[in-house]
């Protein structure tokens, strides 16, 4: 199925205890690019990331933003530091009546004490985090491709409508090549009858010119390439494959067909069929550009 390279997905959830989010985001690029944003102390997640998300895409740049709050607390342990906390009672007590203070220590002042609690960070279960993680990379990736697909449903039938339109104006070109031919015959008799007036024509010599002409002109190999061409772009377009950089290189082949038409075109009707076919076989190089 035919994808974009554009995509977004997003999947958030409060799993045990933890406000976890996961974006995805994409736009083109030639090959598979991957960067992401995680908090620093979950960086060995971003190798795992990159391979989730590798095995069910193919080109683009990618970026993956993660994010990830405790909010039940579980990760962080607090104690009083006791000793601290006695000597500085102890230490305000000492002075109180030196200076005249009134002894009233409370909760709040002790929350002030400098060093009066020890804030521990909690052992992180890597597995543990990594499952709960995955699950909902799994789900935004989901939504990406799911995005991914449908924008590629549309790009797939505007590609389908201009190969239909090239394929019409290469049935023009084969039509008129051989009319080509046969105008060229009937000028050159025609100029010579004028130039010779009644002297006789040689028309076996006339022929030979003519068919000399047609075969330098002849695009009847490069539209049957054309059609064989063609029918490849139908059937990649059909394809499950990620085919968007062998789609890139068919057109490429096409455009030389069509400019091997241009270059031996004698007629002006096929020199404008010429640059219409390039002008859509631009557009379709554009939206190739978009196809993962």
């Amino acid at each position: 199925m035919i994808r974009s390279m554009t995509g977004f997905g997003r999947a958030r959830e409060v799993v045990d205890g933890r406000d976890i989010s996961v974006e995805i985001r994409a736009v083109n690029h030639r090959y598979f690019e991957f960067s992401a944003k995680l908090p620093r102390s979950y960086m060995y997640l971003e190798d795992k990331l990159k391979q989730l998300i590798q095995s069910k895409t193919g080109r683009g740049k990618i970026e993956v933003a993660l994010s990830i709050y405790n909010v039940a607390g579980k990760e962080t342990q607090i104690t009083v530091n006791k000793p601290v906390v006695e000597n500085y009672v102890s230490a305000l007590r000492a002075i109180k009546d030196e200076i005249d203070l009134f002894d009233n220590l409370s909760l709040t002042d002790v929350f002030r004490m400098t060093d009066a609690f020890n804030v521990l960070k909690a052992d992180i279960d890597e597995d543990e985090i990594w499952c709960a993680v995955s699950a909902l990379a799994e789900f935004a990736l989901g939504n990406f491709i799911q995005m991914r697909e449908n924008e590629g449903k549309r790009i797939k039938a505007d590609l389908l409508e201009k190969i239909t339109f090239i394929e019409s104006k290469i049935g023009e070109v084969e039509k008129l090549s051989p009319e080509t031919t046969a105008n060229y015959r009937k000028r050159l008799f025609d100029k010579l009858t004028e130039v010779l007036e009644n002297t006789q024509i040689d028309e076996q010599r006339v022929l030979l010119e003519a068919a000399v002409f047609a075969e330098k002109t002849a695009v009847d190999e490069e539209t049957v390439r054309l059609h064989s061409h063609i029918a490849q772009l139908r059937e990649m377009l059909d394809s499950e494959d990620v085919v968007g950089r062998k789609l890139d290189f068919l057109v490429q082949e096409i455009n030389r067909e069509i400019n091997t038409i241009g270059s031996k075109a004698q007629d002006l009707r096929i020199t404008k069929i010429v640059v219409d076919l390039k002008s859509e076989l631009e557009k379709i190089r554009e939206q190739i550009q978009n196809i993962e």
